[in-house]
């Protein structure tokens, strides 16, 4: 609900504060002290359209501010959204505080819980705060968005709005998935000849992790074999073949080695302690001649063959070319390999999955066919409920002739579900049906879409009768009612005043009003007036006490006179007896 509101030079009014309370408020005054001019402050508040001419004359700036006790349903509704934005207040999440400021210069400022937002982002928030009726900006009723579900919420119907949405969620989901395979088929098909010969080509290769390093390794020997056998002959001969001398004797490191032993065998025959010695040199002789066999064998095993280095080249160069395409080792070109042949099986399976989504499709389009006809059945009931409550609201506001009906259409689309018959119909998550509310205010005249009615005092009854009725269904918090006594008697105004009342009991209620009737029901009594002070007019308004309230009623009978403050207070004798006599309200 609206907790309070300031408003700076705004029009005539220089400064102004109200503090509302959370059942029916009214705001009484003479024609012209400003009344309107604290609506158009709530408007300006919400995000409705600023003109620069409302700031007050010689002022810089007009500035409104207002603060919202939320409900623990409307808190959660808006969390996300404040969240989101960073405006949230986690210490006082209950609380929302909004302002507004229109500048001289053009500019326009405007604010949530401090922090300045787009005006995009104030009119979001400012809707779900407040009905203002008699001016269409904030008016949810004439959304024509907002019929089905408040015709759903007056039927109870949101279990099967949900169950019905869960099975629409599906049918989006399997025709998603399946557009997207219609419209890749031949993409796939072009993807899949490339997998195919891609598969083909490294499977033809018949890799073998690390094979290249060998290759490389053995590229290297092939290519220098006739230097390696070289290098080989010239160590043999030095281990042990020995090389020709000038005297045509061989002489080797194995042949020099067997002789130095030779003379330390016959060396330790006389001096014992040299047998370690002989058995070093021993050693040695023997791996000399081990190492030089070993060369030797290396040697006669070089390899002097161009066939088979262009065969290692060749190799090469195929897994080079590999490895270009598909990975930088044997391994990532593998890897490519299992991931191709799996996206190949996958492709492959297409037309099965595709037969499979449309028979899932067909299924989910008969059970959305079934839900849909059976709530739409059951709106149609709702309807017809909603229409004699209505009504019977108009009847008692005096438009007995008015007449109410919530139409609903269904649109062909051979694409859509199918109902009874086997006509296809358009649908959504919300179901099969578009709601609108049809109104014919005066007897005679056709039903037309409640958004083409005029406005004024006959809108704002409208408006009351359907928000009695709605009002559980509703969870607009705060309504506003400008202009309802409009052309309206007493005894009528008696009647709009305890409908106000009972309406409070879900809504806090601010209403303008000239019927003293009307306002007798207000559970908060503000004045507003105009006074001159220096030379310029300025608005104030006031919470009336009792005895000022009183005199105040008078007033609005014709005059403060003793008899008028004896009807005055009659007529609240009368108020009291009414809310006395009505059933008790729900607690806000």
């Amino acid at each position: 609900m609206l907790s309070d509101i300031t408003i700076k030079n705004l029009a005539i009014i220089d400064e102004l504060g109200l503090t509302l309370a959370p059942g029916f408020n009214v705001l009484t005054g003479e024609t012209g002290a400003g009344k309107s001019i604290i609506i158009d402050a709530v408007s300006l508040l919400l995000g409705g359209r600023a003109d620069g001419t409302l700031i007050r004359s010689g002022c810089d700036a007009a500035i409104v501010e207002g603060t919202f006790v939320l409900a623990s349903e409307l808190q959660a509704e808006l969390h996300a959204l404040l969240e989101q934005e960073g405006l949230d207040e986690p210490a006082q999440p209950e609380r929302l505080a909004l302002a507004r400021e229109l500048r001289a210069n053009g500019r326009n400022v405007c604010r949530v819980n401090g922090r300045s937002v787009a005006l995009a982002m104030l009119r979001e928030i400012g809707a779900r705060l407040v009905d203002i009726h008699g001016q269409s900006e904030h008016l949810s009723l004439l959304q024509v968005r907002s019929h089905l579900q408040l015709l759903d919420r007056f039927g109870g119907l949101g279990a099967e709005r949900s169950a019905l949405a869960a099975v629409v969620r599906k049918l989006e989901a399997a025709r998603r998935e399946l557009a997207e395979l219609i419209e890749g088929a031949r993409q796939a098909a072009q993807r899949s000849d490339l997998l195919n010969f891609q598969v083909k080509e490294i499977a033809a290769a018949r890799l073998k992790p690390g094979e290249d390093a060998g290759l490389l390794e053995e590229r290297t020997r092939l290519a220098n074999a006739e230097r390696l056998a070289e290098l080989a002959t010239l160590a043999a001969q030095a281990a042990s073949e020995g090389a020709e001398g000038e005297a045509g004797q061989k002489s080797s490191a194995a042949d020099l080695l067997r002789t130095a032993v030779q003379a330390i065998e016959r060396l330790a025959r006389i001096d014992p302690s040299r047998a370690a010695q002989l058995e070093v040199g021993r050693s040695l002789a023997e791996q000399t001649a081990e190492w030089g066999r070993d060369v030797s064998a290396y040697r006669d095993g070089i390899e002097f063959n161009p066939k088979r280095l262009q065969q290692v080249e060749e190799r090469l160069h195929l897994l080079q070319d590999l490895q270009r395409k598909y990975g930088a080792s044997i391994e990532a070109v593998l890897a490519y390999a299992t991931a191709a042949a799996a996206e190949l099986l996958r492709i492959s399976n297409t037309d099965e999955r595709v037969a499979q989504l449309r028979a899932q499709e067909s299924g989910l389009l008969a059970e959305v066919g079934a839900l849909g006809s059976a709530l739409s059945a059951k709106r149609s009931a709702a309807g017809k409920r909603l229409s004699a409550l209505v009504m019977a609201e108009l009847n008692d506001l005096q438009m007995s002739g008015g007449k109410f009906a919530a139409a609903m259409q269904m649109t062909d689309d051979v694409h859509g579900a199918p109902i009874d018959g086997g006509r296809c119909v358009a649908f959504d998550q919300t179901g099969i049906d578009a709601v609108e509310f049809m109104i014919s205010p005066n007897p005679g005249e056709p039903l037309k879409p409640l958004v083409k009615i005029a406005s004024g005092g006959e809108t704002a009854r409208l408006m009351l009768a359907l928000k009695g009725v709605l009002a559980q269904a509703d969870q607009t918090p705060t309504l506003i009612f400008d202009e309802i006594d409009q052309g309206l008697g007493g005894r009528v105004g008696h009647v709009v005043g305890q409908k106000l009342w009972q309406l409070a009991a879900a809504h806090q209620v601010l209403c303008i009003t000239h019927l003293p009737q009307l306002a007798g029901f207000g559970d908060a009594h503000f004045r507003v007036e105009k006074q001159v002070r220096g030379r310029r007019t300025v608005t104030s308004a006031a919470t009336l006490p009792a005895a000022a309230r009183l005199v105040e009623l008078a007033e609005m009978l014709g005059g403060d006179s003793a008899a008028n403050r004896q009807s005055a207070a009659e007529l609240l004798e009368l108020v009291a007896a009414s809310k006395q006599g009505t059933k008790a309200r729900k607690p806000r």
